[in-house]
């Protein structure tokens, strides 16, 4: 039976990718069938909308540490290419839309766009929680500099952390500044250390946002 159940979630998992990749076609601009007819097929009812893939490493690697398998709960994670988008999202996929339950985490810097994007798709923002500056800042904090730095040594940066803090531009940060820098200094980085450093968090010291939204859902 174990098995059997297995084989179901990574089918659903399967699906949901199917559903994220047609819902982002959409988006850029092309036919919406694919994401209508997979909707219709499949048991989604809640969209979490997120800034960029970094955000939806993290949300699902918190989703994992709670034996949460959101694909199979209908949940939808969505990577939407930056703040301005989710207008687009919000009408597509929203009231006006395909009537999902909208969701998501949004920066500070960042809530007029979120605010202006969902009324314009009739949306409501009582779902979407706000991270200070952005997730990577609050998970920082939530671990602490020190532990961040054992973090980034033990994934063998280090000497790419070294070399990036002797830069003129880093002396005036304070040391959570300059992590948060560092891990958007290469491609791939803030994605990989978001599965990290919520992988390295006790059991109940998710950020507030991060921890909020999982509850939400």
């Amino acid at each position: 039976m174990a098995d059997i159940g297995a084989g179901i979630g990574a089918d659903m998992r399967a699906d949901m990718g199917l559903f994220q990749e047609a819902v982002a076609s959409w988006a850029a601009g092309g036919p919406g069938d694919p994401a209508r007819e997979l909707a219709a097929r499949l048991p989604v009812r809640t969209a979490v909308l997120l800034e960029g893939p970094s955000d939806a490493a993290a949300v699902g690697a918190l989703a994992a540490r709670r034996d949460r398998n959101l694909a199979a709960e209908g949940i939808c994670v969505l990577s939407m290419g930056g703040a301005m988008s989710v207008g687009r999202f919000a009408h597509l996929l929203g009231p006006t839309g395909l009537g999902l339950r909208l969701t998501g985490l949004c920066d500070e810097a960042e809530r007029g766009y979120y605010a202006r994007g969902l009324e314009r798709a009739r949306a409501t923002q009582d779902g979407f929680f706000v991270c200070e500056a952005d997730l990577e800042d609050e998970l920082i904090r939530a671990l602490g500099v020190p532990r961040v730095k054992e973090l980034v040594r033990a994934e063998g940066d280090l000497r790419a952390l070294e070399t990036f803090l002797r830069q003129p531009a880093q002396q005036s940060r304070t040391a959570q500044q300059q992590l948060r820098r560092f891990l958007g200094t290469k491609k791939g980085r803030k994605i990989h250390y978001g599965r990290v450093l919520v992988e390295a968090l006790d059991p109940d010291r998710a950020p507030a946002p991060l921890d909020d939204l999982l509850t939400s859902l």
